[in-house]
């Protein structure tokens, strides 16, 4: 594959001079730890195998020229050095250039340069591509440029791109999953305070397999940001009478102590981020003590939780997952990222695995009328610099 991205390279902007670089940012899936990033409670995300790759290399000029392989009807998307604001008709390359945006301000950007980017990431599947592409572009800005810029301070500014540049009110789980990652582990974090610990993911006979609904939804124009505005009520709320930061601090105690400050709808969108929050703590534990079963348990109660109390759900996310349930190979289903589509993450056992796509996609189809896509994961390393073949899926 790197020989096919380095001739599109070449046919798109030349043979010029110097080494074209390769980079890559991986996807990444949540298995537990679902709307608690941005409430400050704990995420368990691992990185995937699959992500986006970029191709980089100085122009000499004052010019930068993106182009993606997804996207390739857009053609190439040539910005100035000197005007990177956001423009609407840019679509995907606003991803880019926000973060390189972001990174003039401390990296010494004194030229144009050409990037190709080609994602195996399904886009809309709620894998975290658009903070795969961003962390691609902070880690070649960063090489190419010799910033020095510590990875936890490149994730932070993929976070401000989101929230300040691309205008969704993202938490930090996702740029601190694909930037932070390590090959075979789970990332046990706190996004209060940024604490974590890898977590060795052994799944004995399992695998993990992801289900997308291949339902497109757009984030930014999602109830996403409502969900986010209804927390940050509700704390303000309880702030008057507990001292808490953050929803993740509370216990299920507190909140049936003080449930009756908040409207029914805050009250039930509260009881998820606390319930969540100590699911995925209590997952946790059971991952490192090898109960697939109680992982497996908590997986449920959480769909069930953002099913019924946080409301994210659809009818696609439903069906996969209550139809996964049923499975005799299932330990654990549950609809991962943000909701209204996208994925769920699935632990089956490895001999049923073909029998689960097939039972599974069959039923997903004749209730929703189009197909599901499935995906054995493989579990990947954070953002880098790619030097060989062997290193690219």
């Amino acid at each position: 594959m790197m020989k096919e991205l380095m001739d599109d390279f070449v046919s798109l902007f030349g043979k010029g001079k110097g080494d074209i670089r390769v980079f890559f940012a991986p996807g990444r899936v949540n298995l537990i730890g679902e709307h608690t990033d941005y409430n400050g409670g704990h995420v368990l995300p691992c990185a995937l195998h699959i992500g986006t790759y970029a191709l980089a290399r100085k122009n000499g000029s004052s010019w930068i020229r993106l182009f993606s392989k997804n996207f390739f009807e857009h053609g190439v998307v040539t910005v100035s050095l000197d005007d990177l604001a956001y423009h609407r008709e840019h679509g995907w390359a606003n991803y880019p250039k926000g973060m390189i945006a972001t990174m003039q301000l401390a990296c010494s950007i004194d030229t144009g340069f050409d990037v190709l980017y080609y994602g195996n990431i399904p886009n809309g599947a709620g894998l975290s591509s658009s903070a795969s592409i961003e962390l691609a572009t902070a880690v070649l800005i960063n090489t190419l440029f010799a910033g020095n810029i510590d990875m936890l301070e490149l994730v932070k500014w993929s976070q401000q791109v989101e929230n300040q540049y691309i205008g969704v009110n993202c938490g930090i789980m996702d740029p601190f999953a694909i930037g932070m990652a390590k090959f075979n582990h789970a990332l046990l974090l706190n996004c209060q305070t940024l604490a974590y610990r890898y977590l060795p993911l052994s799944f004995q006979d399992c695998s993990i397999v992801i289900a997308n609904t291949n339902k497109q939804r757009g984030l930014a124009d999602s109830a996403y940001n409502e969900r986010r505005a209804a927390c940050e009520a509700a704390l303000a709320k309880l702030q008057k009478e507990i001292d808490v930061h953050s929803l993740g601090e509370m216990t299920s105690e507190q909140f049936e102590r003080y449930e009756h400050l908040l409207s029914p709808s805050e009250q039930k969108r509260v009881r998820h981020a606390v319930t969540e929050n100590e699911r995925t703590m209590e997952a946790a534990e059971a991952l490192e003590r090898g109960d697939l079963a109680r992982f497996g348990e908590l997986m449920r109660q959480s769909h069930v939780s953002l099913r019924d109390d946080y409301e994210v759900t659809c009818i696609e996310l439903d069906t996969l997952v209550e139809t996964a349930w049923k499975h005799e190979g299932t330990i654990g289903a549950r609809m991962t990222g943000a909701g209204f589509g996208g994925c769920t993450v699935n632990i089956v056992k490895d001999k049923y695995i073909a029998s689960f796509i097939e039972r599974v996609g069959c039923e997903y189809k004749q209730k929703i009328g189009y197909e599901a896509s499935f995906y054995v994961a493989k579990i990947g390393g954070g953002a880098r610099e790619i030097k060989e073949e062997k290193e690219m899926v």
